[in-house]
């Protein structure tokens, strides 16, 4: 692995376990063994090592979430899909991710202290929601879904769910209830179909 590679890699653990603030250039240093001269021979500072974090925590997340789902034909097997790999391998990725969702820590985190960083995080969120929305959409469009549905409302109440099931599972880390969450949420959206 090159050094830029690994100190993104490892401030992307970091990030996760201690947030962005509380991890310093020396621990990302220490954690890596670089020295300075060699974290400034590929970041400017520490803010554009943020930007190249959030972007590989970006390409995992797109990896752990979306694989699989060009296959699928009907849109509610999509969701479903999409909300088991959530489950499986995005929330439970203990080796990138060891303090759990890190869109989660950095954007509570920063949205106060540095907003402009938060609103790059939370594109991330409005991004998801879209996907859903489009899912949903299209499900009641080709007849999936009840006619009478309000897609809206079910998009505010998954992507609701999904938030409250990751910040659920970074503090208690129980397989056990984001697997019963997790089919509650699946168990929902089966109701609504025509």
């Amino acid at each position: 692995m090159q050094l830029k590679d690994k100190i993104i890699h490892e401030s992307l653990r970091l990030f996760s376990l201690k947030g962005f603030s509380s991890t310093t250039i020396d621990d990302i240093l220490k954690t890596t063994g670089s020295s300075k001269g060699g974290f400034y021979n590929h970041f400017k500072n520490k803010e554009d090592l943020f930007f190249q974090v959030l972007e590989e925590a970006r390409v995992i997340w797109r990896k752990r979430n979306l694989t699989g789902l060009d296959q699928n034909l009907k849109p509610i097997s999509n969701i479903k899909m999409f909300l088991e790999n959530f489950r499986d391998h995005y929330l439970k990725d203990s080796e990138n991710f060891p303090g759990g969702c890190i869109f989660i820590t950095l954007l509570v985190e920063l949205k106060d202290q540095s907003p402009h960083l938060a609103k790059e995080i939370n594109t991330g969120f409005v991004g998801m929601r879209s996907m859903l929305h489009r899912y949903f959409k299209l499900a009641q469009d080709t007849g999936e879904l009840k006619k009478d549905i309000d897609i809206e409302a079910v998009t505010s109440i998954i992507f609701s769910s999904m938030l409250g099931a990751t910040i659920t599972y970074n503090a208690d880390r129980s397989e056990e209830n984001v697997n019963k969450t997790i089919s509650h949420i699946i168990g929902y959206i089966e109701s609504l179909k025509a």
